[in-house]
């Protein structure tokens, strides 16, 4: 691949759909839209209809966009996760998709997404050495280093969708999902040296935290990338959330609305993971895994 050419990813998550395009370092269009295909694939194992006619619309638009960057859809890197681990009609949407739009998909295994997060999510400047990078999705959350990590079946939509089902939640549901997601976490203590490692978070989660203690109205790479959250801060965000009807975490500032209503599962992973592991702060990266699959798959 030459240096100067323009490249493109898609990253169709169980919560969003993003598209990226670049050219070296030159960041020509960056997208996300919450297209929820995950929805109720942890209990039907299957993806529902309306999940994928939203995905559907969001891919005809990405398609268009590849198109006006003089690139065809089957040069770009389209990677699928959890849900389209788990559902069973994955296969055949996909094999539509390509067929009717030209994007071929690549599932990717729990592993695989793992690696290409935290090579995705060094900002400038971050030895990756240091690194460990927290990946909090709609069906899973990767959690890996340099000398690897694991994908666990925890995610804002599955947990969302598992245990917070009341409008707003009941203590009993708060505790039990904070219980059940503290039993995975503790998988990675073994694993993880929090004394000498930099804590990353990347993802429609860890961003939208961000811009609720920055009060951004309006998503700003420039003020996210890097920013900082403390625990203490985490678990602020987190008992403000759990009182709030999703309606009332609608009008909260930085609130993306079609992510109201997974937003408080997702800030319990993110600040349970900090107590779980010993972290006292994580950093926040809007790279991730659309980052790095051009890296790791891109020339394979």
């Amino acid at each position: 691949m030459m240096m100067n050419q323009k490249v493109a990813s898609i990253d169709l998550g169980t919560n969003t759909c993003l598209l990226l395009v670049k050219q070296g370092e030159t960041i020509w269009h960056d997208e996300s839209n919450v297209v929820r295909l995950g929805q109720g694939v942890d209990q039907s194992k299957m993806l529902h209809a309306d999940a994928i006619e939203r995905t559907w619309k969001c891919l005809q638009k990405y398609a268009e966009i590849i198109k006006q960057f003089g690139m065809s859809p089957d040069e770009v890197i389209a990677v699928g996760t959890a849900q389209a681990r788990d559902a069973v009609n994955a296969a055949e949407f996909f094999s539509r998709i390509k067929n009717e739009l030209g994007f071929q998909f690549r599932v990717l295994s729990g592993d695989e997404e793992a690696n290409s997060t935290f090579v995705g999510a060094a900002l400038p400047g971050m030895n990756t050495d240091r690194m460990v990078v927290m990946d909090i999705g709609g069906g899973s959350t990767e959690i890996v280093q340099a000398s690897g990590g694991k994908s666990l079946n925890i995610g804002a939509v599955r947990m969302t969708e598992r245990y917070l089902k009341s409008d707003p939640v009941t203590d009993d549901e708060f505790w039990k999902c904070e219980a059940a997601i503290d039993e995975a976490l503790s998988e990675m203590k073994p694993l993880i040296q929090s004394a000498s490692k930099d804590f990353v978070a990347v993802a429609g989660t860890a961003v939208t935290l961000a811009m609720i203690q920055l009060g951004l109205k309006e998503f700003d790479r420039t003020k996210i990338d890097g920013f900082e959250i403390t625990r203490g801060d985490a678990h602020r965000i987190v008992e403000e959330l759990k009182w709030r009807s999703v309606a009332e975490r609608n009008a909260m500032p930085g609130m993306e609305p079609k992510r109201a209503d997974v937003i408080l599962a997702g800030a319990l992973i993110f600040w349970r993971a900090m107590e779980v592991l010993g972290f006292k702060k994580v950093v926040i990266s809007t790279r991730g895994l659309r980052y790095g699959v051009l890296k790791t798959l891109l020339n394979r």
